[in-house]
């Protein structure tokens, strides 16, 4: 779920320096840390395991031993998505090995950029992936306060609906960097404040009886009548597959909801939440066609649905080894590298992109992997009107808010997993305290969560937001956090502010998201919003990024020819 984000924290510098992941890997961190089987759930902690567990010593305390146990890993590899998209990673890995390796700048190292980077490195090819900040991970991106606490760019959770995504875990040998929850998705009761209703989705049937038998047994937040109407509005659905699902793209839920003669309860008491989670705003603006992606994912696979956190921060945990992975087959990654302009040829097609620090760039393939705002501010002039281009119009990036707020003590009401909060400023919440491995304190809460939807609260300042914030977790909270901190006490926080996050998925977006190649010859986009069928999410990100190292590697007979042109033209002159 998270972008360009305002941190004061963030090098903006543009001297380039190539980046030295093993820095990354000797700063501090809680590998001690050894989770096995099933986390703690809610208040208590199961003690399942023998093995002590040694937490990072805070404020000069002595080491505090904690057991504790993970979920296992689902059972994904044998899915059809998994499958696919395992072959489709080993396409690059089996082609021909390049006479020539093409030389391929690469704009951004959010995970579209790093995807695309890897891949092609996987096919013999040689990356060069410049970043404009001094940290990786784009819209995953982290950073860490002078306490040495990270915070982050967004409240990330990784679904096993995600097959590029848990195929390049596979590749890169970090499966175990994922900590699978419960199979579970929780929502808050406004009604009650304080209390939780649950869809459990049981381990021992198949989909979509899994997915059924989970909205069947909750009758907290929707009536049998209204449980009814909305499995029939939901039939074409998924009787209609991908077909259907991208044909709703001119409705918003709302509207689609109203169509399908689906109750507006079934809206308020599920679908707000929902939409808030996928794309930060509420049902009457979202494109209905990103709900059921993501409900046929969840319906269609037995453990789609099924969530984990990453054990630390992006950057360290899953970024690093992507680096790793392309340095060690010889391509490059550069922080502080960040695009000033493309220069183009007389025939309008790129010459080299020219960095902030006056050096310039010059390649076979050039990629934008940058959100789509990015790309907007850069595009040359006499691009604006090809309609590749100006199509992207209609794209904009969404305003989002991440919140992390450190209390004084262990709160109760809370879940070891991703907490939907069903509140009009939030979408969803961790307490990451108990959720990350990294981050694990069994004396303090540590709660991240997503302000959405943030379009007017984007300029307030961060008091502002945290005080609108702890309103809400009053509600939420309601034994333990005061608005005047008359009980839990706030120790910290920091407030990252995204002004153009993923893009606004609203209705009639879908003709407007790009294919990877462009036309013109040698130019390549990747991103979640290019075309790919997982919308704006990480998966999406990721598969974005295979797309546009396919079309590079597609198109290597042009890339060279086009090449040796130039070099000829060159040697005329």
């Amino acid at each position: 779920m998270s972008q360009w984000a305002c941190v004061s924290a963030a090098n903006l510098s543009c001297q380039a320096s190539i980046i030295n992941t093993q820095k990354l890997r000797n700063t501090p961190r809680c590998d001690a840390f050894s989770f096995k089987g099933s986390e703690f759930m809610a208040q208590s902690c199961r003690f399942l395991s023998p093995q002590t567990i040694y937490g990072r010593p805070r404020n000069g305390a002595c080491p505090l031993k904690v057991v504790c146990v993970d979920y296992p890993r689902p059972d994904l590899d044998n899915t059809a998505n998994f499958l696919e998209a395992a072959y489709f990673s080993s396409t690059f890995r089996a082609s021909p090995r390049p006479a020539k390796p093409l030389k391929v700048v690469i704009a951004g190292a959010g995970l579209a950029g790093l995807a695309t980077a890897k891949y092609l490195a996987d096919a013999g090819h040689k990356p060069i992936l410049l970043e404009a900040r001094d940290v990786l991970g784009g819209k995953v991106a982290a950073w860490k306060d002078k306490d040495g606490d990270w915070y982050e760019t967004g409240l990330h959770i990784f679904f096993g609906a995600y097959p590029n995504i848990q195929n390049l875990f596979g590749e890169l040998g970090i499966d175990d960097r994922l900590q699978w929850k419960e199979h579970s998705m929780i929502f808050a009761m406004p009604s009650k404040p304080g209390e939780f209703s649950r869809f459990d989705f049981p381990e021992v049937l198949p989909a979509p009886l899994n997915g059924i038998w989970a909205i069947l047994k909750n009758n907290e937040m929707l009536t049998w009548p209204e449980k009814i109407k909305f499995a029939i509005g939901l039939l074409p659905a998924i009787l209609g597959g991908q077909a259907y699902v991208e044909a709703q793209d001119g409705l918003s839920v709302k509207d689609w909801m109203r169509k399908q003669g689906i109750p507006d309860r079934v809206t308020t008491e599920v679908f707000i939440a929902m939409s808030k989670a996928l794309n930060f705003i509420n049902p009457d603006e979202l494109s209905m066609q990103c709900i059921l992606i993501a409900l046929n994912r969840f319906l269609q696979e037995k453990h789609g649905s099924k969530m984990a956190f990453l054990d630390g921060s992006p950057p360290e945990r899953l970024c690093a080894p992507i680096v790793d992975h392309i340095q060690s087959l010889g391509g490059e990654v550069r922080i502080n590298s960040r695009i000033q302009r493309i220069e183009l040829n007389k025939d309008g097609t790129v010459k080299s992109f020219v960095l902030n620090n006056g050096s310039m760039i010059e390649a076979d393939a050039y990629v934008f992997a940058t959100p789509v705002d990015i790309l907007k501010l850069l595009l040359p002039d006499n691009w604006k009107e090809i309609p590749y281009f100006k199509k992207l119009e209609k794209l904009v990036g969404v305003p989002v808010i991440n919140v992390h707020i450190w209390f004084d003590r262990k709160l109760k009401n809370t879940y070891d997993h991703l907490l939907f909060s069903r509140s009009p400023l939030l979408s969803v919440y961790a307490d990451m305290s108990v959720t990350c491995k990294e981050y694990y304190n069994p004396n303090q809460s540590m709660l991240e969560l997503v302000f959405a939807p943030a379009e007017e609260w984007i300029s307030c300042s961060d008091s502002e937001i945290i005080d609108a914030t702890l309103k809400e977790l009053a509600k939420l909270f309601p034994d333990e956090i005061a608005v005047d901190q008359s009980k839990a006490k706030i120790l910290k926080y920091h407030v990252v502010k995204t002004p153009r996050s993923v893009y606004k998925t609203v209705p009639g977006c879908e003709p407007c998201r790009p294919l990877q190649r462009s036309p013109l010859e040698g130019f390549y986009l990747a991103g979640d919003y290019t075309k790919q069928k997982y919308l704006a999410s990480m998966e999406g990100a990721v598969l974005s990024g295979k797309l546009c190292a396919q079309a590079i590697v597609q198109d290597y007979e042009l890339l060279v020819a086009r090449g040796q042109t130039r070099v000829a033209e060159a040697s005329v002159r």
